[in-house]
């Protein structure tokens, strides 16, 4: 799936950005996050709620990265998991610094609300946007 564009998700900024009760269970939060990306694997993302262009109505190669309780998560098919070992914005800054190293061409997009990691990311040439536009309000 490397020809496909790389959408990484920071998923504790992303389950943190819904106040549902997340904080209970991490674990099954991050679960549901994974799930609810499932279909952007196929159909990319919605237009609109800073969605780019390249991204809307295009099949996605999606990361979700997660941390602390959240960690173990099981990748299903269509969402790739990744566990931080540590900060996951360090991870997330390595994979998309990695990304445009690798293939320079192959746009990626970062799903953070996070001010410091999206510059971070941005210096390595990935684009960001934040929470909705993967999980609407």
């Amino acid at each position: 799936m490397a020809d496909r564009p790389l959408l990484i998700v920071d998923g504790a900024n992303v389950v943190g950005s819904v106040p549902d009760g997340w904080w209970r269970d991490r674990h099954g939060a991050a679960e549901r996050l994974r799930d609810a990306l499932v279909p952007l694997a196929a159909a990319g993302l919605r237009a609109g709620a800073g969605a780019p262009p390249w991204a809307v109505g295009t099949p996605l190669d999606i990361v979700l990265v997660v941390e602390g309780a959240a960690r173990g998560v099981s990748p299903v098919p269509g969402v790739r998991v990744e566990s931080a070992p540590a900060a996951g914005d360090d991870l997330i800054t390595a994979l998309a610094t990695t990304s445009r190293t690798d293939s320079p061409d192959r746009p990626c997009l970062v799903i953070t609300a996070d001010r410091e990691l999206r510059g971070r990311v941005a210096a390595s040439g990935a684009e960001c946007a934040g929470p909705r536009t993967v999980r609407p309000r």
